[in-house]
């Protein structure tokens, strides 16, 4: 099939959600892709934050060829051995104590906000200016940028406070509000870094309200920053953190990790979430990071760059 036979199936039967470039990539290897007249391009958008291993890592191809041959999908109405794994190592390297498994970053954090609702019995949520937290209801509800939101208005209720604005955080958070959901990095809203004690305060303002503390490290999590996760370089500690993205090595992965609160049976669910392909993927992730020292490799070439 040519290109231009791509362009036009596309455009004729896929609803125009994204502008996408005029390329069909047919193969990828480490942060090379090349496209289907045989052109090499490095790739820095890495598949927007998920490919932190680069294309068809090694370890990630047989964990995931392996797996398929065995069995792909059975259901949470079963154990699933790889999924229990991937938790406890998940909560090895984050400090947390409970996991849930879904199949994005957005759909972690709409399991976010629900937790801290059952948590808390209250309804409002605070977030930050430039916040991106995804595009289901919930995360909308506290994502601020105003073209994504406006057409699905209303929304749950949410206050924008803007970031590393310590005041504006201890006016806004208090025992009406649910949770603040926060990035420890903002990402899509420009790499934005906090102020040293800002999540600290955080922590603080949650504690004196009863709200819960939520960290989205969807897109600064496994790595990124040169550590595991970016709520490290300030020595905070979430109530609950969504992860999405690179957690799946490429395949679709999403989790929220939670410390002392937790969902109950019945209270949550997900079909695909924490299946045998994605965790077995997740699990290589975590080998290969270990085993190339990765972290430190992230943090030598952060300082370089």
């Amino acid at each position: 099939m040519r290109d231009e036979d791509v362009f036009e199936l596309e455009s004729k039967y896929v609803m125009p959600t994204y502008t996408r470039q005029k390329v069909v990539f047919v193969r990828g290897r480490g942060v090379v892709l090349y496209d289907s007249h045989g052109r090499e391009y490095v790739d820095f958008v890495a598949g927007v934050a998920v490919n932190c291993l680069g294309h068809c890592h090694p370890k990630v191809v047989e964990a995931v060829c392996s797996q398929a041959k065995e069995l792909i999908h059975t259901s949470n109405l079963y154990y699933i051995k790889p999924q229990v794994e991937l938790a406890e190592r998940l909560c090895e390297i984050s400090g947390m104590e409970k996991v849930f498994f879904c199949n994005s970053g957005t759909e972690a954090v709409e399991a976010a906000m629900k937790l801290a609702r059952k948590t808390t019995q209250r309804t409002r949520f605070v977030a930050c200016e430039h916040s991106f937290h995804g595009r289901t209801m919930g995360a909308l509800s506290v994502t601020h940028k105003e073209s994504v939101r406006k057409p699905f208005e209303p929304l749950l209720d949410s206050t924008f406070v803007p970031y590393g604005d310590e005041e504006a955080l201890k006016n806004e958070v208090g025992k009406d509000v649910a949770a603040f959901i926060v990035e420890p990095i903002q990402g899509e809203g420009g790499v934005n870094i906090p102020p040293k004690e800002y999540l600290k305060t955080a922590r603080d303002v949650c504690d004196d309200s009863g709200a819960v503390l939520i960290f989205d490290e969807v897109q600064s999590g496994m790595g990124r920053s040169g550590r595991w996760f970016a709520k490290e370089h300030f020595g905070v500690e979430p109530d609950v953190m969504a992860l999405g993205k690179a957690i799946g090595g490429g395949l679709p992965l999403g989790a929220t990790l939670s410390t002392g609160i937790s969902f109950e049976v019945g209270e949550h669910g997900s079909t695909f979430g924490g299946g045998f392909l994605p965790c077995r993927a997740g699990l290589a992730v975590i080998d290969a990071i270990e085993e190339g020292n990765l972290i430190k490799h992230c943090e030598e070439m952060g300082e370089y760059f």
